[in-house]
């Protein structure tokens, strides 16, 4: 990118929301909305995929005049072809929830989205199913507040986010909320794939709870709490809890498995979507997190293990930091993880991350009986780029992916 300080995010396929048995939609251009200037880069990889192009740019003070929004975060495109982007703040930094429009050819900025009403106090992801005309948000934090990183003392000040909003589709109008507690903090929002699915899930990071959300009576929707990871009672950390801080959601194409990643405790989780709406944990792995043994961290009172997780090496290097976004092949065999979160964070909490730049690792999953196994034969090490050490987040395929298409 030309230019430095953006914060690369989150992106998005320009094409992403197809018919439930296409399979002949083209990924040629990659949104990449910046989490801290604001800017929009479209890149061109469809043309040579090997040698990405830069063929648009929407600078940040036409994002700041034109919507009065600013800190972009998740891109998806719309039934109509057009891509919706979520907002996090508004030009100060202040918490603003709301999404701005690009038009899906020309990538002209639109303005905003909603219509006319009131938006949430704060924004960060979307999800949205065609045909139940519904569009689900959750919050996020402060922008100008995180961009100091974690800071405990901003617990119960209202930082960070607790709702989980909902939305008309085709109205652009705000019709519920749902509170989920103080300091929950809900990002990562995922529908079943399956365009008649009525339900989906929210992973919420502070509190360690995951709910799901579904349709109820008429056009209300209802939430209920289906996993929880429980914080662990530590010593040498910031606090002397240390929340199971899951970042990202994924749900296999067939909808039978869901994966968490939990970035402070460090471990992926695999759960089984039964029929009874229970999630049952059917694979866990450790590919780094705060809690290694070994590390300034002890953990005092655990509810789940009976032993702090070893270090991971693997092809001779050190893994550190903790999982944070995840992407899942098509079939379902291979889970792809990433260890930046954002780079204020990854400074406090990971310092060797940004030292040495962060990794991609691939987990194989067992897609029959469930389970998850670290590939040692797979490493992709950003510390070795050209003008690193880089700090990667978002995965995305340009064959489709589990994370970005909406089936209609």
């Amino acid at each position: 990118m030309p230019n430095l300080k953006d914060e690369l995010h989150s992106s998005g396929w320009s094409t992403g929301c197809t018919c439930f048995d296409s399979i002949n939609t083209r990924r040629t251009k990659l949104i990449l909305p910046c989490l801290i200037s604001s800017r929009i880069y479209v890149v061109d990889v469809g043309s040579q995929c090997r040698a990405p192009r830069l063929c648009k740019m929407i600078e940040p003070v036409d994002v700041f005049w034109k919507c009065n929004k600013g800190y972009l975060n998740v891109p998806r495109s719309l039934p109509n072809g057009d891509i919706l982007i979520a907002n996090t703040g508004d030009p100060s930094g202040n918490a603003k929830g709301g999404f701005i429009v690009l038009d899906g050819e020309t990538f002209e900025l639109k303005g905003n989205w909603e219509n006319e009403c009131e938006v949430p106090p704060s924004g960060y992801d979307f999800w949205y199913q065609p045909r139940h005309n519904v569009l689900i948000s959750s919050s996020g934090v402060v922008p100008k507040c995180a961009g100091y990183g974690f800071n405990p003392d901003d617990l119960k000040q209202g930082v960070f986010g607790r709702r989980l909003n909902v939305w008309n589709l085709a109205c652009r109008t705000l019709t519920q909320c749902f509170d989920l507690g103080e300091d929950s903090l809900p990002l990562s929002v995922r529908f079943l794939h399956n365009p008649d699915a009525a339900e989906g899930y929210v992973c919420c990071a502070l509190s360690g709870v995951i709910y799901r959300f579904y349709k109820n009576v008429g056009d209300n929707w209802a939430v209920e709490e289906v996993i929880r990871i429980p914080p662990k009672d530590v010593t040498g950390w910031i606090m002397h809890k240390m929340p199971a801080f899951t970042v990202d959601l994924v749900i296999s194409m067939d909808d039978r498995y869901l994966y968490l990643s939990n970035w402070l405790h460090g471990d992926i989780r695999q759960y089984e979507l039964s029929k009874n709406c229970r999630p049952r944990l059917v694979g866990q792995v450790f590919v780094g997190g705060s809690i290694l043994r070994g590390g300034p961290v002890a953990v005092c009172r655990d509810e789940e293990l009976k032993c702090q997780p070893e270090p991971l090496v693997i092809k001779c290097k050190r893994v550190y930091g903790g999982p944070c976004k995840l992407q899942l092949s098509l079939d379902g065999k291979r889970l792809y993880v990433t260890n930046s979160l954002y780079s204020t964070w990854d400074k406090q909490f990971y310092p060797n991350v940004v030292k040495e730049g962060s990794v991609m690792l691939q987990i194989d999953v067992d897609t029959e009986k469930g389970g998850l196994t670290v590939n040692k034969n797979f490493l992709v090490d950003f510390g070795k780029e050209p003008h690193g050490p880089c700090l990667a987040h978002e995965i995305h395929f340009s064959c489709g992916d589990s994370t970005s298409d909406i089936f209609a």
